[in-house]
């Protein structure tokens, strides 16, 4: 179990208050087929980052599963994000904190209440367990359903699926897709294949909220495969406040044991 509380930890990673409007990007016939001649890998990406985000910080109430292998846990997380600085995720069983992770551009650091553990250290560890190399800004953008990636800065080949439009890339022995519906060109699915290594990863968003700062995920599944097995979170958004001002309490209770992983 203390591993996937970590797993968990590490991935979840306003005074305007805006009722959600559900914005349904699950059926295949969202797909205008007779547009998608015009459009090339340029357009879809631009059309993507058209969609708005603009806040200056998240709180996010959840509640996950994690699943891997035999061991599975279901748990609640708050999730506070101030854009492009930090992330402080508390997961919680039946209401008792059961452990906290602070994540910056620089630092991971996390504790965990049932084996009175803590970790502080880079990302080369979450890469790892993940199975993809990650940074804060990877984190960020997935927890509000944008590219782990910054798509301008890339080159992609364009593919048309029947449900959804898909960008293909391959850098560094690494596979990367990402696919788009059509009617809002929101991001459904990232992909990252790294065949040398034997592992894969994919982020699915099932449907979005759209509010007044910016369209975000309902949902999340991540679903990470390894040599070791299978490893999935399933996030649920259950409310969403922007641009409060929230603060970022983090501090390791005394006795707890510093962990060091390889």
């Amino acid at each position: 179990m203390k591993k996937g509380f970590c797993i968990l930890m590490v991935i979840f990673l306003a005074s305007c208050k805006s009722k959600a409007v559900f914005v349904d990007t699950k059926a295949p016939a969202a797909v205008v087929k007779t547009d998608s001649m015009a459009l090339t890998s340029e357009k879809i990406i631009q059309k993507h980052y058209n969609n708005k985000t603009d806040f200056s910080t998240l709180y996010i109430r959840s509640s996950a599963k994690y699943k891997h292998e035999d061991d599975s846990q279901s748990v609640t997380a708050e999730i506070k994000i101030k854009k492009g600085e930090q992330i402080l995720v508390s997961i919680r069983v039946l209401g008792i904190t059961m452990a906290k992770a602070l994540i910056t551009p620089q630092t991971v650091r996390y504790y965990e209440k049932i084996n009175g553990t803590f970790f502080e250290g880079d990302y080369e560890a979450l890469s790892q367990w993940l199975g993809t190399d990650l940074d804060f800004a990877k984190i960020q953008n997935m927890l509000i359903g944008q590219p782990i990636d910054d798509l301008t800065k890339g080159k992609y080949t364009f593919t048309e699926t029947d449900k959804f439009y898909k960008l293909n890339t391959t850098e560094d022995k690494t596979e990367k897709a990402f696919s788009f519906e059509a009617e809002h060109f929101l991001l459904k699915k990232q992909e990252i294949n790294q065949p040398e290594k034997e592992r894969n990863f994919e982020a699915n968003y099932p449907n979005f909220q759209e509010f007044a700062s910016a369209i975000l995920p309902a949902a999340l599944t991540i679903n990470a495969f390894q040599k070791n097995g299978k490893t999935t979170i399933i996030i649920d958004y259950n409310s969403v406040t922007f641009n409060e001002d929230l603060t970022f309490p983090y501090s390791v209770p005394e006795g707890y044991d510093q962990i060091f992983i390889k």
